[in-house]
């Protein structure tokens, strides 16, 4: 992936684009008064927060291409607009395509360095949108748009004021604080959504693994992974993960387990050699199979099939 502009500082793309430079370690941009901009496939080294109406299409942003997830009862032309939150070491945006496009919202930067000590750096393990490497966008109600938009405003009128004004960074902090707080609420409010919609997800998660054997996957990768049946999904890992552990109380690993073991009962209880059904499950070792096997259930494939026999 070409990296075209390196985000190292919070200002570095406001200067990029043309928006006013207000403060040295915080940007807030309002796509509405830049005007048309080109893409950039960015590197990033500060912390973003990208609220907009709409993103464009293909943009790579976390761990694959930014994927909206329709909010239930929306229709498509409401457009109330999504956000997206990238932390340093983060690949996200659009490779230049010669095209310049009006976008319409707003972005806010800044620098680990003006966090250091305060509220903010102590709750950062706790903003689950920056941590998850996720390719899902938080779906904001018209409501929720309003309160973070208002308080963007508010943010960047603060960044103007003179800079020996009493308490400037204090308040900017503040501010900061307030919009990360609420994009937390946002997006809990998000996932609590995902975990209701939770008989959804499992039966999705239950096709993949079904349709993984089916196409003989297994035979060149195998085992499902977390990983990959988040990603056919659509989900981050964490995401998916957390999602899981609340509807079923159980790790995604764990279901996947119990999945192949069941699947491997009923290939011992066909007749199958332990070689074969380690080979069918995509265990590269048939000592792996039994090893796993006797962990999940007490029992060795052999002991097991005896067993069912005498019943």
């Amino acid at each position: 992936m070409t990296i075209e502009l390196y985000i190292d500082e919070a200002n570095d793309y406001a200067q990029d684009i043309g928006a006013p430079v207000l403060h040295p370690h915080v940007s807030v941009i309002h796509y509405d008064e830049v005007g048309a901009i080109r893409h950039t496939m960015n590197r990033f080294n500060c912390y973003g927060i990208f609220l907009q109406q709409e993103f464009p299409e293909g943009l790579a942003y976390g761990i694959g291409t930014y994927h909206e997830r329709p909010r239930a009862g929306a229709s498509a032309e409401m457009g109330n607009g999504s956000l997206i939150a990238l932390s340093p070491g983060q690949i996200g945006g659009k490779l230049d395509d010669g095209t310049r496009r009006q976008y319409h919202g707003w972005v806010l930067l800044f620098d680990h360095l003006f966090i250091q000590g305060t509220a903010i750096e102590q709750k950062l393990d706790s903003y689950q949108f920056f941590s998850y490497l996720a390719n899902e966008a938080l779906i904001l109600t018209p409501e929720e748009k309003d309160v973070l938009s208002q308080l963007m405003s508010n943010l960047r009128r603060e960044l103007a004021t003179q800079t020996q004004s009493y308490g400037h960074d204090d308040i900017i902090r503040g501010y900061m604080l307030l919009i990360l707080d609420y994009c937390n609420r946002f997006y809990q409010r998000q996932y609590r959504q995902m975990v209701a919609e939770g008989s959804d997800v499992l039966s999705r998660f239950q096709q993949v693994l079904t349709d993984y054997y089916a196409h003989g996957r297994q035979r060149k990768n195998g085992l499902p992974s977390v990983k990959y049946c988040a990603s056919e999904l659509c989900l981050s890992p964490g995401y998916f993960s957390d999602i899981i552990r609340e509807a079923l109380g159980e790790s995604p690993k764990d279901y996947i387990r119990g999945f192949v073991v069941m699947r491997a009962k009923n290939l011992i209880l066909s007749g199958k050699t332990i070689d074969r059904v380690a080979e069918e499950l995509g265990f590269e070792y048939p000592q792996h199979f039994t090893r796993m096997f006797k962990n999940a259930t007490g029992q060795t494939p052999r002991q097991f099939f005896d067993s069912q026999r005498k019943k």
